[in-house]
Parts: C-alpha cells; sequence; structure tokens
C-alpha cells in the first residue's frame, strides 16, 4: 500500500517555503546577515533551526527510530491532527472516520478544514467496532483516527485490531498515543514499517510533564514524514522550546513519576469504586479514570465549590453521569476522596 496514493495533488507538488537558512551548506560563518534579524544579542534574536535537527536526534534515540520518521509539532499533538487533515483530505470531497468518544479536536479539525467526520460509537464495553469502522468507508475516506489509550474513556484497543483496520482501510489510519506511557499495552512506532499507511501520534504533555511547551510529534514512514514538515510553517517550534526539551530528555528519569501515577490511577479506582454514589469505575490504562456516579452535574458542582476541578462528560454521548478524574499527587487525590466520603 503506498501512502503516497492518499495524499492531495496539490501537497504532493507543493514547493515549500525556503528558510533563509535552509540555502546555507555548512562551512565557518562568523557574520549572519541573511535572516533580516537583530544583529543585537538577546538570547532569541536569532530564528530558531526549523527543521529542529537536534531535537529530532534525541527523540529517535528516545523513542528507538529513525529521526526522518519523525515530526515535530509546536502546538501538541493538535498541530499534527490539522496538518494531517491538510495533506489527506480534500475540502467538501474526503471523509475522515473517528471513534466515539474521543478526542474532540478531531472534530473540531475536520470542521475548520471542510473534511466530513464520520463518527462510529465504541462497543458497549468500549472496545473497538473494527467492522463498524471499515464499513463507514467509502471511496472518500481518506483517514481513521484511533485514540489509544482513548480519551475520555481510558482504555486501550488491541495491536491485532488496529492493524487489522490498517491492512483493510484504503486510508491513513492514525493512532493517537497521547497517554501510551501509562498504559501496559506497547506502543505501535515499530509497525510503521511494516504498515506504511500508520501513522503514531505521541506527545510531550503527559508523562514527560511539558504541556506548557506544546510539543506534540508524529511518527510515520520518511515520505509521509517530510509531507508534514513542508505543509508546517517555518518555524513552528521556537528556540526556548527545543532547548528547553532538549534538556528534558537529557537530564529526566520520566519513570518513577509514571509508576506513582500508575500506583495511584489503581488506588483511586479502588477507593472511589468502592464510594456508594459511584456506579462505575472504568478500567484506564491512562493517567486518567472514568466515573459514572449518580448525578454527574451534582458531583461537578459539589467539588468545584471545594476548590476541586474534573472533567465533566455528562454530556458527552456514551459518557451519560460521567466524570473523568486525572490522577493527581497522593496528597490530591486523598482530597478528593476525603470530599467524595462527605458528599
Amino acid at each position: 500500500m503506498n501512502p503516497l496514493s492518499f495524499v492531495r495533488p496539490n501537497i504532493l507538488s507543493l514547493e515549500p517555503y525556503s528558510t533563509a537558512r535552509d540555502e546555507f551548506k555548512g562551512g565557518d560563518i562568523s557574520v549572519w546577515l541573511d535572516a533580516n534579524e537583530s544583529p543585537y544579542p538577546s538570547g532569541l534574536n536569532r530564528y530558531p533551526d526549523p527543521h529542529q535537527k537536534e531535537l529530532k536526534k534525541a527523540i529517535s534515540t528516545l523513542k528507538g527510530i529513525a529521526a526522518d520518521n519523525i515530526f515535530i509539532g509546536g502546538a501538541g499533538s493538535d498541530e499534527a491532527i490539522d496538518l494531517t487533515y491538510r495533506i489527506f483530505c480534500r475540502p467538501g470531497i474526503d471523509n475522515a472516520i473517528a471513534i466515539a468518544p474521543s478526542y474532540g479536536v478531531y472534530a473540531v479539525s475536520a470542521y475548520i478544514n471542510d473534511v466530513e467526520l464520520r463518527s462510529v460509537a465504541l462497543n458497549e464495553d468500549f472496545s473497538l467496532p473494527v467492522e463498524a469502522l471499515l464499513a463507514a468507508a467509502d471511496e472518500n475516506s481518506r483517514l481513521m483516527w484511533i485514540c489509544s489509550p482513548n480519551n475520555p474513556t481510558g482504555n486501550s484497543f488491541s495491536r491485532a485490531d488496529i492493524l487489522r483496520l490498517a491492512d483493510s482501510f484504503n486510508g491513513m489510519v492514525v493512532v493517537d498515543e497521547a497517554y501510551i506511557d501509562f498504559s501496559a499495552e506497547p506502543s505501535l512506532l515499530a509497525d510503521i514499517a511494516t504498515h506504511h499507511n500508520l501513522i503514531v501520534m505521541q506527545t510531550f504533555s503527559k508523562a514527560w510533564g511539558m504541556a506548557s511547551l506544546r510539543m506534540g510529534m508524529a511518527f510515520a514512514v520518511p515520505e509521509i514524514a517530510e509531507l508534514y514538515g513542508r505543509v508546517k510553517y517555518p518555524y513552528n517550534v521556537n528556540g526556548p522550546t527545543q532547548a528547553g526539551l532538549l534538556r528534558r530528555i537529557a537530564e529526566t528519569d520520566i519513570s518513577p513519576q509514571v509508576e506513582e501515577i500508575r500506583q495511584q490511577r489503581d488506588y483511586l479506582a479502588k477507593t472511589l469504586a468502592a464510594l456508594p454514589k459511584v456506579r462505575k469505575v472504568y478500567p484506564s490504562d491512562a493517567n486518567f479514570l472514568l466515573v459514572k456516579v449518580d448525578d454527574a452535574d451534582a458531583m461537578y458542582s459539589y467539588l468545584t465549590e471545594h476548590g476541586v476541578i474534573v472533567r465533566n462528560r455528562n454530556k458527552v454521548t456514551g459518557c451519560g453521569n460521567c466524570l473523568r478524574f486525572t490522577v493527581g499527587t497522593p496528597e490530591e487525590n486523598a482530597r478528593v476522596v476525603a470530599l467524595l466520603e462527605k458528599f
């Protein structure tokens, strides 16, 4: 399956913007007069590397995947989501397919790009409806969005089911792995080599604790990763962000924090399930829990009145009377439990 066959023709022929440094092939340069920058040092007066070469090297080592498979987005995974529509979907003609409930930006970005988004409800147990997803496709279906672990349900989908979709769908299957660091299931990064219509997205916002930097990634075969670089705006990741993330990768071992969040997730799930006004705590592979309660709106209001905010998912299809609890520190989790014991 040739993934380039799903790309919009105008994107294939696009001549990308050439930055001031793209034409420079190396040499001993000490005077930089090519980019109309201020010559006065401020620490921020020079443009950043538009291709994030050093950062891609670090991510390549961290993730065990070649640098030419990597796209780095400067607005978290949301930039990669938007670019995916722009690369593959002709406005007003092509469509995309997504599971429901799932991450809301897939729908928002589809609307902005004038692309029909076909929602397919998860099975009652939140498992993946493989046959229904395939049945929703037609000759103009270009994308299929699978968030795993899924937001807001928290569960992971089986690798076999996702690869079956990739084998059967005549388009690109995009797997959003924003919460993969908390999951017992392995990433699908290695499967890109054998399934060329697979795109995997990850982020530094969650387990890496860098949400404020808005740094996301898309991994794909080189010819698709190169298209993201061609379509993006030139300096989409600023210099301080690149430098900050390079330091974070070099200096930080996130495994102790990830393990504590997993342990606290299990504690919170067990403790919340024992409360009289909680109907069900759904299994989670993420850093949050979807919890079905007697009256989601009332519980949400009670918690906010006591200084605690969670996400009210009551109006989301398939999540009636559900709240989503992010796993906090042990002290924060204990406070939530103590409050709900009095509710």
